[in-house]
């Protein structure tokens, strides 16, 4: 297939274009290398696309609707993935408007292209964030998200039901993914493993929000882009049984669907810190503090769904998949 993979030199994206090209694929990637975080990291991935037949790239922002549509025009892609968004709870809070330019106003150009050309599939991220006041656990796809606790769980939420209207009014299938802290090798220098480990390394405190009492559902890049291919090459259709009377939020009479991929085993950020520890052979100076402003205490994926439909559950368990980050993190950055 032709594979438009949109943040192509994202952490997520990169790793999803190789595995695209591995099978065979053809992969045209989109980014527009934001300096969010550090570019080199970005380009750094994108080199090694680049070096790769039968991947093609385009510098471009979703924001660029002429130049989206072009592309579509030139590419006709058969199926989409998009990983391009404004990522990170935190930055929300400070650059609100950078959030409703990419994921809102980029994702709606997206599904603009993906009806005018037709594409098959449309597979978008979407994001643990949008359980946000929840507190049943684990969070199901099934469980009402209408309580968001930050401007970027609300534009992620909000791609959950444009990718609806568009599943409805024009039979586009799209295929929501609702991560879980995705984390490993050419990982994002925003999260905490990339913190704590570049800090413990040079021997400065790190800090460690809600006094190191978080419960994440640390997944594995590997386990996440495996969810991602599966889901990709079943194309979403409607739910015969779905009812308006009972609406689940998760399929519908349009060709829609949503997953969470998840480890399914929560891990406290303590106990998280304390293999990355192991791994680095070297303590940490704990900074401990209070929760921070949009952050949730906890968060644990049912994934009854994913491997129901496409018979996959995420497996790798933390402490292999830590120690697969700091071998690749010494060895990156030659420390």
């Amino acid at each position: 297939m032709k594979v438009l993979v949109t943040g192509a030199a994202g952490f997520i994206g990169a790793a999803m274009s190789h595995r695209l090209l591995d099978r065979g694929d053809e992969v045209v990637g989109l980014d527009n290398l934001n300096d969010y975080y550090d570019v080199s990291l970005k380009q750094a991935r994108l080199d090694r696309l680049q070096d790769r037949e039968g991947f093609s790239f385009y510098r471009y922002a979703l924001e660029q609707r002429e130049e989206l549509t072009e592309l579509f025009r030139r590419q006709q892609p058969q199926r989409v993935v998009n990983m391009a968004a404004q990522a990170g709870v935190r930055y929300s809070i400070e650059n609100p408007h950078a959030y409703v330019d990419s994921n809102l106003v980029g994702f709606m150009n997206l599904l603009e292209c993906c009806r005018q050309f037709q594409v098959e599939h449309l597979v978008y991220a979407s994001s643990s964030s949008v359980y946000g006041a929840n507190t049943k656990m684990p969070f199901s796809v099934d469980d009402n998200v209408d309580h968001p606790l930050s401007l970027y769980a609300a534009t992620k939420k909000a791609n959950e039901l444009m990718a609806h209207t568009y599943s409805h009014l024009y039979q586009l299938p799209t295929t929501g993914l609702r991560f879980f802290t995705v984390y490993g090798p050419w990982g994002r220098p925003d999260m905490a493993l990339f913190k704590f480990t570049r800090a413990i390394l040079e021997g400065r405190p790190i800090d460690v929000f809600n006094y190191g009492k978080h419960r994440r559902d640390f997944t594995y890049i590997d386990d996440i882009v495996e969810g991602m291919l599966r889901t990709l090459d079943q194309v979403a259709r409607p739910s015969p049984d779905w009812s308006g009377d009972a609406p689940e939020p998760a399929s519908s009479l349009a060709p829609y669907r949503l997953y969470n991929i998840g480890s399914n085993r929560p891990v406290e950020l303590l106990r998280y810190i304390e293999v990355l520890e192991q791994c680095l052979g070297r303590s940490a100076e704990k900074n401990l503090l209070p929760m921070q402003p949009g952050d949730v205490p906890d968060t644990y994926a049912d994934v009854d769904a994913l491997a129901r439909d496409v018979g996959y559950r995420p497996e790798t368990p933390v402490e292999q998949g830590v120690a697969r980050f700091v071998d690749w993190y010494r060895a990156f950055y030659q420390v």
